[in-house]
């Protein structure tokens, strides 16, 4: 009997978290949880997490007939439908805002763009990739679910480096089919698994987190990719300096680097050395890319406002060449391969401005939670009431999505990723934490010992007089 109870609280508390509370009401929650009530409108959040799975992990390349039905676009759409009959739609927020404002700016752009067909394509794509985030932000609205979304995404990233170990560090198809893509998507895992590792309790938890860590770095090894080497690094370096448990994080970035360099064959290290040796800057890749930079450049001086249209760049670059090859091979119709040399030339300042925007946005939004979480455990080491781990959670989840955003701005210098949906989904994540931050901020009851501003500047813990 024992057992089975042990059983029935990991079940209900998936990521292992230690279990506190506040003031308990009827049912055992928190009387000031806004967790009441919340658990309503779970077709919604079903779709979101379909609309994860159909996106990343991409089973509709594992099995080609799923291909028949465009699977994602028809979830996201769904999605969009559930979030207007729910009536709890917002778009308060500045990222709704700027979104929103992104997809007027493209549309203006079909009409006059060089290639119409792939204007439209891309701005169908981020207004797919807006209901999916109008999801996130109406049906994850507890920590629960935040659990749930982080669990399927783990689990999906798992699926995606199987399958990547075993096609040569390459993912199932779609956008995930390069190598540089498929290790962008594996570092934005990284900080995912260590973050849960370390906000976990459960034995059985922190194993699993701890096995996924060393797979997704081993996946991001296994592309190869330059790129995603320097990612790697740019999120290690991130885990250990946001880690409140330094010693702790310096053992497992430890023990990740070990693990690099016994299984990385000495291949991997010399693909590694070209990144700084200049005689691969005049046949290689990376001397490819700097020519390409050089024309994006180019392009976003001669429209430097509003850019030549979203998708554009491959059939513009031509008109920039002025004859100009590399290695006796034209570029036009290539790619750019960089987020930053998609951006300016193809959406001018206007992209620029909504994106670093969105990004600053993400990072304030982020920061607010894990000041929240951090101040709710200082308070209750100090000897203050235990406090609901709601606000705990938020810290890690925090965390772990601003290393995400980290994993990705880095690793994607090196590869167009603008119009992929890792960003756009990292944001809704970043959205949802906050305003489930906010509600349960401003619905916890204020006691003599604890006081919680709504927007925490200080953390103010008073101890009763005897």
């Amino acid at each position: 009997m024992q057992s089975h109870d042990g059983f029935s609280k990991q079940m209900r508390n998936p990521l292992g978290f230690q279990q506190v509370s506040v003031v308990q009401g009827r049912e055992g929650r928190p009387a000031s949880s806004p967790h009441v009530g919340s658990e309503k409108k779970e077709i919604g959040f079903v779709l979101v997490l379909f609309a994860l799975l159909f996106e990343f992990g991409r089973p509709q390349d594992f099995l080609p007939p799923l291909k028949v039905i465009p699977f994602p676009s028809v979830i996201d759409a769904s999605i969009a439908l559930a979030v207007f009959f729910s009536g709890r739609v917002s778009l308060t927020n500045l990222q709704s805002k700027l979104w929103m404002g992104l997809l007027a700016f493209m549309a203006c752009w079909v009409p006059f763009a060089n290639n119409n067909f792939h204007a439209f394509s891309q701005l169908k794509d981020l207004t797919l990739y807006f209901f999916f985030y109008l999801g996130i932000l109406t049906f994850v609205n507890t920590t629960g679910k935040m659990q749930k979304l982080i669990l399927v995404w783990l689990g999906v990233h798992g699926l995606l480096e199987v399958n990547g170990m075993l096609h040569g560090g390459r993912g199932v198809g779609g956008w995930l089919g390069d190598e540089n893509d498929f290790a962008m998507e594996m570092n934005v895992a990284v900080p995912f698994a260590f973050f849960l590792y370390q906000g976990t309790k459960g034995q059985g938890t922190k194993l699993l987190y701890l096995l996924l860590l060393g797979i997704f770095v081993l996946s991001s090894i296994a592309t190869a990719s330059r790129g995603g080497f320097l990612g790697l690094l740019a999120v290690g370096t991130f885990c250990w300096l946001y880690s409140p448990r330094k010693i702790l994080a310096l053992v497992l970035l430890v023990g990740v680097l070990l693990l690099v360099l016994v299984a990385a064959p000495q291949e991997y290290w010399d693909r590694m050395q070209t990144i700084t040796d200049d005689s691969t800057m005049e046949s290689g890749t990376a001397g490819q890319r700097m020519f390409t930079w050089g024309i994006g450049w180019e392009m976003f001086l001669a429209n430097p406002v509003f850019g030549v249209g979203q998708g554009n760049f491959p059939w513009t670059i031509g008109e920039y060449l002025g004859g100009r090859t590399w290695q006796t091979k034209s570029l036009a119709g290539r790619q750019a391969h960089s987020l930053y040399f998609t951006l300016l030339p193809e959406l001018g300042l206007v992209g620029l401005i909504v994106f670093g925007g969105m990004v600053f946005s993400n990072w304030k939004n982020v920061r607010y939670c894990n000041r929240v979480g951090l101040r709710s455990t200082q308070a209750r080491n100090q000897g203050g009431p235990s406090v609901d781990t709601d606000l705990e959670k938020a810290a890690w989840f925090g965390n772990a999505i601003l290393g995400a955003l980290v994993a990705y701005l880095v690793t994607s210098t090196f590869i167009s990723t603008l119009y992929y949906p890792t960003f756009w989904i990292l944001t809704g994540l970043a959205v949802a934490l906050n305003n489930t931050t906010e509600r349960y901020v401003k619905s916890t009851i204020e006691t003599p010992a604890v006081h919680i501003p709504s927007r925490v500047g200080a953390w103010r813990v008073t101890r009763p007089t005897s």
